[in-house]
């Protein structure tokens, strides 16, 4: 889900910078990514998949550390657990929130 946002972002700018479409059209596509991103079935979709993303990156770091034991290292096992720990709408270390 994220790549596609992140590609029709970059269409949506690509469009505005490369056909010079002015002011106008600029703030109507702003308006409309602004209204597509405040839609609650989008935002829930987000969060649905960061929930997602936090278990699949739990349950592979169970699988691995279990294999390779104690070899892990702790930056690395600090970092997963707080992520898995972290709740939906906390900032996170680049200062985004997961909304």
């Amino acid at each position: 889900m994220r790549y596609k946002l992140t590609f029709v972002a970059g269409l949506a700018l690509g469009f505005v910078l490369g056909a010079r479409a002015g002011r106008e059209r600029y703030e109507q596509l702003k308006k409309s990514a602004r209204q597509i991103s405040q839609n609650p079935a989008v935002r829930n979709a987000a969060e649905s998949a960061a929930h997602n993303g936090r278990e699949a990156a739990g349950k592979a770091f169970h699988a691995v550390s279990g294999k390779v034991g104690d070899h892990v290292p702790d930056s690395v096992a600090e970092r997963v657990r707080a992520l898995k720990d972290r709740g939906p709408g906390t900032e996170d270390d680049w200062g985004t929130t997961n909304t």
